[in-house]
């Protein structure tokens, strides 16, 4: 039997190799790979010995040879195959272990595209596709990981046909994100991201405990390392609606940098959001906003949650918590609630107290047959640092930052929505709605329910206000402050209003819808 080992990660190449060598393989290598091998004592043969052809044009050409694909491809089982083979002198390959060149290292390290072309691997990826097509006679190893599991699958001799299927899926998907990832980068580079073709992949994170509904199956996918490094479950099983929520959660919470930020969220829309001077007064605060929707909802905690901030959140029912971190004493509180799920970012190992996100540079959503795709909406700090003063009056300090908080909230709020914000906590939110004048009523109405005064506070609208008559409206409600992107043929109208009623009003010069 017959081994050729290539790889660019040599984690584990050493023991692997041995591993097969104990069993009497005989072990085939190329390059880097067959250098280091022989310096660790493994028997091993060199590429060359097999192709009786050197390798050239600068390692461009190794293993792109009939020696050495007709020793992979060849069925075992086919006579005519096995009588060809041995007319021609090839003799069988019988498990490759590759992985490929480092090309997504690269393009983060240079923008030298002779050495970005130079890092295409091009046998590596030959290899695994014939390997993978051969399964039944051929194992194909691509993940590091799966060294020890072949090793005893071998000695065991249970490496049978589900087990080669299964490292057969895992090659198509390693070379077709490779692939793919090389195809968006090119089409990043010279077609502004939007090439004839767009590839999405991603690595299943975890399966959900199910998808929107209990009879449809879910599971999460990451980009790159994000959920994997970002994203630890702590407790519970999180459905794919949890997901869904958290995110809408997390991106609110952490868009406030190092500030106390909580964000409850329900059904994908916030229903409370504060920064106070610590967590706990953040959440309690954001609470108030609409205890009723906050039932069964999922909080995002722009920080560590402490003791007392868990038994503060046990009062009532919440679905998910996710918190840069959880103190231990907070989790032994929470672990009386056994329907609760909690996610954590590893704050505390990783020395980030702080909610991060991936940043990610493109957005999609799907569609009957296909999907649209954008660049990523971002709603820059500066927004509202740099908004244009329309009004003859001037917002105070603490009007200038509930506007931030209303803008960034109604930015990353299902459209129509209008936010009211005041003391830095949301106090109303009208959402998801087919009229802007009705999201800004049904937000009054529903603070009203809740006995929330709004008199004083500040007004964003993430598009502009058509008509006056919702300046009107939050003048008879008291609000001080407004701001929103401008741009309609009667902005003229709502600055008049504005003044009119004695209220502060800023152009971003910026939309920001989200559907």
């Amino acid at each position: 039997m017959r081994a050729l080992l290539s790889v660019s990660d040599k984690s584990g190449i050493v023991e692997f190799a041995k591993g097969l060598e104990k069993m009497g393989w005989d072990i085939i290598s190329t390059g880097g790979t067959y250098k280091k091998l022989s310096e660790s004592g493994v028997r091993v043969i060199e590429i060359d010995e097999v192709t009786k052809f050197p390798e050239c044009f600068e390692g461009r050409v190794k293993t792109l040879n009939p020696y050495v694909h007709g020793g992979i491809l060849h069925k075992r089982g086919d006579d005519a195959h096995v009588v060809q083979a041995k007319e021609l002198g090839v003799e069988g390959i019988d498990l490759v272990c590759v992985n490929l060149y480092p090309f997504k290292e690269t393009i983060e390290r240079t923008e030298d595209f002779d050495e970005i072309i130079e890092n295409i691997d091009i046998g590596g990826p030959t290899m695994v596709r014939s390997a993978a097509k051969n399964f039944n006679d051929v194992l194909i190893v691509t993940d590091a990981n799966d060294y020890a599991s072949v090793v005893e699958a071998l000695e065991n001799k249970s490496d049978d046909l589900a087990f080669r299927r299964n490292l057969m899926i895992k090659a198509f998907e390693h070379t077709a994100a490779y692939d793919s990832m090389i195809a968006n980068y090119m089409n990043g580079r010279f077609n502004d991201g939007f090439g004839e073709y767009q590839f999405i992949t991603g690595k299943k994170s975890f399966q959900t405990r199910y998808g929107e509904n209990p009879h449809q199956k879910g599971a999460l996918y990451e980009f790159d390392t994000h959920f994997s490094e970002n994203f630890q479950q702590v407790k519970g099983e999180a459905s794919f609606n949890n997901i869904n929520d958290v995110n809408g959660a997390l991106k609110i919470a952490s868009s406030f940098g190092d500030e106390n930020a909580v964000c409850i969220v329900k059904h994908g829309n916030p229903c409370g959001f504060a920064i106070k001077e610590d967590l706990l007064a953040s959440y309690t605060e954001a609470l108030k906003c609409d205890p009723v929707s906050a039932f069964g909802g999922v909080v995002a905690v722009n920080g560590i949650v402490t003791k007392a901030m868990a038994e503060k959140m046990n009062e009532i029912f919440l679905e998910v918590v996710m918190a840069a971190d959880f103190e231990p004493e907070a989790l032994e509180v929470f672990e009386k609630k056994k329907r609760l799920k909690l996610f954590s970012q590893g704050g505390t190992k990783s020395g980030n107290n702080r909610l991060v996100m991936s940043k990610d540079s493109h957005d999609f959503k799907h569609v009957d047959g296909g999907f649209v795709y954008q660049n990523s909406d971002c709603i820059c700090d500066n927004e509202v640092h740099n908004a244009h003063k329309k009004s003859e009056l001037t917002a105070t300090e603490q009007e200038m930052k509930d506007l931030e908080i209303a803008w960034k909230v109604a930015g990353l709020t299902k459209s129509n929505c209008v936010v009211y914000v005041k003391d830095s906590a949301m106090v109303a939110v009208g959402m998801g709605m087919t009229s802007r004048v009705d999201a800004a009523q049904c937000a009054l109405k529903k603070a009203k329910e809740m006995d929330l005064d709004v008199s004083g506070a500040a007004m964003a609208s993430e598009a502009f206000f058509p008509f006056r008559d919702s300046i009107d409206a939050a003048a008879e409600a008291g609000i001080k402050a407004i701001i929103e992107p401008g741009g309609s043929i009667r902005d003229e109208e709502v600055i008049e209003a504005a003044n009119e009623h004695g209220i502060s009003l800023y152009f971003t010069t910026v939309r920001h819808f989200l559907h």
